[in-house]
């Protein structure tokens, strides 16, 4: 068993540390002794330690399984510098080095071996891994095994079904990114004994996040001013499309050296422009999410986002790469509505409607089909047809052989397909409600998390925190009329405490009718960021669905008397020829969170009934025609006009051609409900 000097002596002498980093130690010492584990932990935290120290201490081979090529070839050079005996065996490898490696692995002759994920389903592989069994099993990048992880690879599915073979030796799964969600499915599909879990370090006390509304036409003129004093680089600046990435790439390097980085261009130069990045000679990279993962450059001061990401996962993931070196960095998201629906429609692209798999299942059979057959014959285009191949793939309703022959799988892909196309769309949901949160930037990730250690306070240095230390957001004093109206957001929360954001704004409107949804909720940001408020995630249960809403409720300070709120309130200073996204010309209704609890009963009753008609007649499933959240969105907004309805989360140009008519029928014959 493992003490703690001999902990202390190896991290000293094999791997030059004096000390462990935060909860390091712990995880190290219950490895070693033969617990399995799920690791937690923010990039750059030193995850990689946390299998590296105890498989040298249980003295035999440590197979590590990684779906990350550079990752591996990483690790593996870093461990080979410190004298340790590291192989990897990945596609990226000739047959020969790899076979290399797995002699050397039989005859014990390696510390540890490094394994693409995908490796299980050769025929005779994990035979082979069983003739030398391992002291310890690492599952790095453990959340793409979880199909509620932003990043699931079906490939990883096989590790729980071979893992039991390699058995007794202990598994540590270790990922950056996973919510108390996908960590109940990685312990599930890895089949990890106890539960055993280590969620630290999510707070990054020298990372000031930013958030702010932006038109896209905005966006490159604000990266470059941002980016202009060089005391905010290095920069990762993360681009939504491979074109904007080079545009403002191209923008950018007239002012300092700067590089484009995705995964359309050659390889060669991918390696180039990363290399350069890292060796200093570029200031900033401009790049996709293909640019970041294993990438460890110390010094990073900024990180921007043109476009609001897909999920709250890969956002943090993507932020943490900055400020690894302990000193002041940022994060900046630039984002509107339009990005909302923008990864709505890349959601569509990548998760096909149920119907066209159930198409492309009923066109397969026992004997396998050529995949340019298959497409003709449905007469599907090139990226439906690979979009909906591959889910029904990764799903089980497919099987892909040789010759991209394909043919028929499991009947039952149909189930866990529309649970995860449904998540992906709810990953979406909640990075929207991440960029309109009113509280805390930092304290909102850590939550997200689950961080088992954090102390729950206000970080104060993101934006609402510390307005005056924004690079890009202003704010200003408010007028006379503006604190009369959060004085009756106060007065409003003094009688009903805790109340949902929806119900708060319908009580505030019939005292102060000329301020739409963007106005209101720019109060209540300020209200908040001066703590009188506070603003959190809530939700409850219903019909089996969970409704996630907004509420407010009064901080101490808010609840005493005589609070000077022209004193202590600051506003958002939005520049006068770019208003807020969210307010719209024609007093259209923000995109905002609602609940039926915010909604008109008898309205959401009459779009329920009207919704249940078309469905029977078109033959559809109900929420084909309006989803629940946009019914009740519908009723909530009351939109008098198609501009309106627009502007209501979910409702595009096809269900207003569809059903606007009808829609607006419908909510103009309904009268509201008394208060």
């Amino acid at each position: 068993m493992a003490t703690a000097l001999d902990l202390k002596q190896r991290l000293r002498s094999v791997f030059g540390h004096s000390a462990f980093r935060p909860h390091q130690e712990e995880v190290c010492r219950r490895t070693a002794e033969g617990v399995d584990g799920l690791v937690v932990m923010p990039t750059g935290a030193g995850k990689s330690l946390c299998y590296q120290l105890p498989g040298l201490l249980r003295g035999g081979p440590t197979l590590v399984f990684s779906p990350l090529i550079a990752l591996m070839e990483d690790q593996t050079a870093k461990l080979r510098e410190l004298g340790l005996r590291a192989e990897r065996i990945h596609s990226g490898r000739p047959r020969s080095e790899s076979r290399q490696a797995c002699r050397l692995y039989r005859d014990g002759e390696l510390d540890f071996l490094f394994i693409a994920p995908e490796r299980l389903g050769v025929p005779g592989f994990i035979e082979f891994l069983e003739r030398c069994r391992p002291a310890l099993i690492a599952v790095d990048e453990a959340h793409c095994i979880s199909q509620w992880g932003h990043d699931f690879r079906p490939d990883y599915r096989l590790l729980g079904r071979r893992l039991p073979r390699l058995r007794p030796a202990p598994v540590l799964a270790l990922t950056a990114t996973a919510t108390p969600r996908i960590q109940d499915d990685i312990g599930a599909q890895l089949n990890l004994e106890g539960d055993q879990r280590y969620i630290y370090g999510f707070r990054r006390e020298n990372l000031a996040v930013e958030v702010i509304q932006r038109p896209p036409s905005a966006r490159a003129a604000l990266v470059a001013e941002v980016l202009g004093e060089e005391e905010r680089r290095p920069a990762i600046v993360y681009a939504p499309t491979r074109k904007e990435t080079e545009s403002l790439s191209a923008r950018l390097n007239e002012d300092f050296p700067c590089g484009a980085y995705h995964a359309g261009l050659p390889a060669a130069e991918r390696d180039r422009t990363q290399a350069a990045f890292l060796e200093g000679e570029l200031d900033a990279i401009v790049a996709t999410t293909a640019f970041g993962m294993g990438i460890d450059k110390p010094d990073i001061r900024t990180v921007v986002h043109t476009a609001m990401p897909a999920s709250v996962e890969g956002y943090y993931q993507e932020i943490g790469r900055a400020g690894r070196d302990g000193e002041s960095a940022r994060a900046l998201l630039l984002y509107s509505w339009a990005d909302r629906r923008t990864q709505e429609f890349l959601h569509g692209l990548s998760y096909p409607e149920v119907g066209v798999l159930r198409d492309l299942y009923g066109a397969l059979s026992e004997e396998p089909t050529e995949q340019g057959e298959l497409q003709r014959r449905l007469r599907f285009n090139e990226d439906l047809f690979e979009a909906a191949l591959d889910q029904l793939r990764i799903h089980g309703g497919a099987v892909i052989g040789g010759g991209y022959r394909v043919r028929r799988g499991e009947g039952s892909w149909h189930r866990t397909y529309r649970v995860q196309r449904r998540h992906r769309l709810d990953q979406i949901d909640e990075m929207t409600r991440f960029a309109d949160h009113r509280g805390c930037r930092m304290l909102r990730l850590v939550r997200h998390f689950g961080d088992r250690a954090d102390s729950g306070r206000r970080c104060g240095a993101c934006d609402v925190c510390a307005p005056s230390s924004c690079l890009v957001r202003r704010f200003r004093t408010p007028l006379a009329e503006e604190v009369q109206a959060m004085g009756t957001v106060v007065s409003l929360l003094r009688r009903r405490d805790g109340v949902g954001t929806g119900r708060l704004f319908r009580d505030f409107r019939a005292v102060h009718g000329s301020y739409d949804r963007g106005g209101f909720e720019d109060l209540l940001g300020a209200l908040a960021q001066s703590r009188i408020l506070f603003v959190e995630e809530d939700s409850f249960q219903k019909d089996g669905e969970t409704i996630r809403y907004q509420r407010a409720g009064l901080t101490p300070s808010g609840r005493r008397r005589g609070v000077d709120l022209a004193e202590q309130v600051l506003l958002p200073d939005d520049p006068p020829d770019e208003p807020p996204a969210r307010r719209r010309r024609g007093g259209a209704v923000a995109p905002v969170e609602i609940t039926e609890a915010d909604a008109d009963p008898a309205l959401v009753e009459a779009l329920r009934e009207w919704r249940g008609k078309v469905a029977r007649e078109k033959r559809l499933p109900a929420y084909t025609v309006l989803h629940n959240r946009t019914m009740v969105a519908v009723a909530a907004a009351r939109p008098a006009d198609r501009s309106q309805l627009l502007s209501i989360p979910g409702i595009g140009p096809t269900t207003v051609k569809r059903y606007g008519s009808a829609l607006l029928r419908i909510v103009a014959a309904e009268k509201p409900s008394p208060k």
